[in-house]
């Protein structure tokens, strides 16, 4: 599989971000994310769960430190042609080759600059690195360079995100028409899970989100599959996904007769997200987004089980978890740009009585505003 994108917008991404590491006075930039290895190169893996490093130099080179079960997918994925592999071994310390590799590039005195908020640097690995790095250069945190590259998007990439949505939408659908009384969640998450995959999506960066009855407050994948009853609560969360690229949604359906309860927190729900769709412009911060959810649902009297925050960043990720950087949260000051996209949800979880209501898609920040990116429509589905 080739990489997703064309020469000339990887190597604009690499030009991008080796300029940015010449104005924050970095040598390199050691890249342990992989959704920045993904982003710099195309190169594909789940392999950064084990130890790897890309090495960013400030004139745009790149050198990847894998292991051998990842060579080939490095080749086959990315426009990578420098790739180093450190061999399995008791006792073996990789970050020993990442230290001659550093050397080789005449980075020894140098400023280099660190991906530490990263999955794919365990805290052991972090210390066995820091031991080597200790009176070799000087470094610093810099988990957000490519982060805050990543976060506007391209139109090809744009384009990736609108074609997930879609899936998003017909697994939406599926759901719809598999889930009643008698019916097995299993069987509904299949439905969605096939709807995806056989119109060319890919596995989400975690699992789908799938809970009824009592497990429709937990907004969490857990194992186990239960039956649906005569009168019950649904709640799912999704999203397609195209070439790692995420657009997700968010719904509670009611089967049998929805108790009103369930009626006041889907109004509440609807309302607050097209509150939030409403406040979304260029040059808003995002903090003024959560405003606006937590004023409508506090206003209706829900307050007590709303979330502290209603949405987060859509792009290219890996497991272990889908949420991509920034979030929507009382006080953000990041200020929103066109090009962007975000997943709005409205969550209410009364667990009192035990009833649940969420409400969510992927939306896009334009030029003058906000376009959800789905085709369904906010009403309560009951079934």
């Amino acid at each position: 599989m080739p990489v997703h994108f064309t020469a000339d917008e990887m190597a604009d991404r690499r030009a991008r971000a080796a300029a940015r590491l010449v104005e924050l006075g970095h040598d390199a930039l050691l890249v342990f994310k992989q959704e920045s290895m993904y982003w710099l190169s195309g190169y594909d893996t789940f392999g950064f769960a084990m130890f790897q490093c890309l090495v960013l130099t400030a004139d745009g080179g790149t050198t990847l430190l894998t292991r051998a079960p990842d060579r080939g997918t490095a080749l086959h994925t990315s426009d990578l042609t420098d790739i180093r592999i450190w061999a399995d071994g008791e006792g073996h310390d990789p970050t020993r080759d990442l230290l001659a590799i550093l050397d080789e590039l005449g980075l020894r005195g140098g400023r280099v600059g660190i991906e530490l908020d990263s999955y794919g640097l365990k805290a052991s690995n972090w210390r066995l690195l820091e031991a080597q790095l200790e009176g070799y250069c000087d470094w610093d945190d810099a988990s957000t360079v490519i982060q805050e590259l990543r976060r506007t998007k391209s139109a090809a990439e744009i384009a990736h995100i609108r074609t997930a949505a879609s899936l998003a939408d017909d697994a939406w659908d599926a759901a719809v028409g598999r889930a009643g009384p008698g019916v097995n969640e299993a069987d509904v998450l299949a439905d969605m899970q096939d709807r995806i995959l056989r119109q060319g999506g890919d596995y989400a960066g975690n699992e789908l989100i799938i809970g009824s009855g009592p497990a429709a407050l937990m907004v969490r994948s857990t194992s186990g599959r239960r039956t649906m009853g005569t009168v019950d609560q649904l709640t799912l969360e999704w999203c397609g996904v195209q070439r790692r690229y995420h657009a997700a949604m968010m719904r509670t359906l009611c089967v049998g007769t929805p108790h009103p309860d369930h009626l006041a927190m889907h109004a509440a729900c609807e309302e607050a997200l097209l509150a939030c769709e409403a406040a979304i412009a260029p040059g808003v911060e995002m903090g003024a987004v959560f405003d606006a959810h937590a004023s409508i649902l506090d206003a209706a009297g829900w307050g007590r089980h709303r979330m502290h925050a209603c949405g987060y960043g859509m792009g290219a990720v890996f497991a272990p978890i889908w949420v991509d950087w920034p979030m929507f949260h009382a006080g953000n000051p990041l200020e929103l740009g066109s090009n962007q996209a975000y997943f709005l949800h409205m969550i209410l979880l009364d667990l009192d009585h035990q009833r649940a209501m969420t409400l969510g898609h992927s939306v896009l920040v334009t030029e003058h505003g906000c376009e959800r990116l789905s085709r369904s429509d906010l009403d309560l589905v009951v079934v």
